[in-house]
């Protein structure tokens, strides 16, 4: 799929705000959307009324394809941290029965309050 057959797809719909970005990283969006067959638009940040905002963009998409781009996105952010090394991995058994990791540490264990039990990082 490419910009102008988004576009079109979405020219009759109601689209909401899925996401805010600098230029650059909105450009990198789209591209990854489209590449994976999600109608996606880019657009001006609509909370700057005077134009003295910095250089924002909003990525625009129907609220029936949010599922799908959280599945896109959070993939592509495990593929970031994979592959820049940020998260660890996990310890030899200390992962809790059906716990996800912690986004930040790598912990695998039940929320305390909502908060990851090892880095104290709000998860709920």
């Amino acid at each position: 799929m490419d910009a102008s057959e988004a576009a079109r797809v979405l020219e009759d719909e109601e689209v909401v705000p899925v996401a805010q970005a600098n230029l650059i990283q909105g450009k990198e969006l789209l591209a990854v959307c489209l590449d994976a067959d999600i109608p996606v638009v880019l657009g001006g940040d609509p909370g700057c009324k005077s134009g003295g905002c910095s250089p924002r963009v909003v990525l625009y998409a129907r609220e029936s394809d949010i599922p799908r781009l959280r599945t896109l996105l959070e993939a592509r952010w495990a593929e970031m941290l994979r592959r820049e090394g940020t998260v660890p991995p996990p310890v030899e058994g200390s992962e809790a029965e059906g716990e996800p990791p912690c986004p930040a540490c790598g912990t695998s264990a039940p929320l305390v309050d909502g908060a990851c039990s090892d880095c104290g990082l709000q998860l709920a």
